[in-house]
């Protein structure tokens, strides 16, 4: 599985979830993986679980929703590693509540942390990969892009996501770069087991396959965006949800 072989690959929220199971995949493609998280303990462990030689993960403490520390970030990265072939963003946080009872903070958290910071990082590394023509992207989007209760601000990021990841695609494309997104559904993450039991079962019930998704099943697809297996994809959306969006 050395599809990835030679390739820097560099991941937002990798410290655990979802994230850490896209660095599990990357590794076996062969990838030299870059991890970013805001939580530097918990990146370190992780790190240390998947890559003990320490040889093949390089991490790095960053919160994405600041420009001056992406822009510092990937100046580091760029001068260690010398490329980035791949980008996956993946970070994400909810701040859930009643639209009518929501803070202008936490819009501001989850529209900076789950959008905004795709904005930076995506020009940290598409003036480079245009210069190299070849570049990967995967932005990681949500079902909760079609709208959810009591996510009027996730929703609108995610949504806003998919808004960008086209955009991108049809600029970039012309330069062997691809830009696309995924949907998750409900995924065994923690971020999912501390929602609401009703919640829970309300996705569960539009779900077809009945089941909560795997990290691995999301990963899975962002190894094969990741690749030359997609060269001819771009500018997609594709749902990991168990056929949610059917429902």
């Amino acid at each position: 599985m050395a599809k990835l072989r030679g390739k820097v690959a560099v991941v937002t929220g990798a410290a655990q979830g979802i994230g850490a199971k896209i660095m599990e995949r990357f590794l076996e493609d062969e990838a030299v993986v870059v991890a970013l998280d805001i939580n530097l303990e918990k990146l370190e462990q992780t790190a240390r679980d998947l890559d003990p030689t320490g040889e093949r993960i390089f991490i790095w403490q960053c919160d994405v929703s600041s420009e001056k520390e992406v822009k510092e970030t990937f100046q580091h990265i760029y001068e260690k590693l010398v490329k980035v072939d791949i980008l996956v963003n993946n970070a994400g946080i909810i701040r859930d509540k009643f639209f009518h009872k929501m803070e202008k903070a936490q819009w501001d958290a989850v529209i900076n942390v789950n959008l905004t910071s795709m904005f930076h990082t995506c020009q940290a590394v598409i003036p480079k990969m245009r210069e190299q023509e070849y570049g990967k992207i995967v932005n990681i989007s949500s079902t909760s892009s079609w709208g959810n209760m009591g996510q009027a601000n996730y929703s609108a990021a995610k949504a806003g996501v998919i808004g960008l990841t086209r955009t991108l695609a049809k600029e970039n494309g012309s330069k062997n770069i691809t830009v696309n997104a995924i949907a998750p559904g409900q995924i065994d993450t923690d971020m999912t087991q501390n929602l609401p039991e009703n919640i829970k079962m309300m996705s569960l019930l539009l779900t077809p396959a009945g089941r909560v998704g795997k990290p691995s099943e999301v990963a899975a697809v962002v190894s094969f965006l990741a690749s030359d297996d997609s060269s001819f994809v771009n500018g997609e959306c594709i749902s990991v949800s168990g056929g949610f969006l059917m429902a």
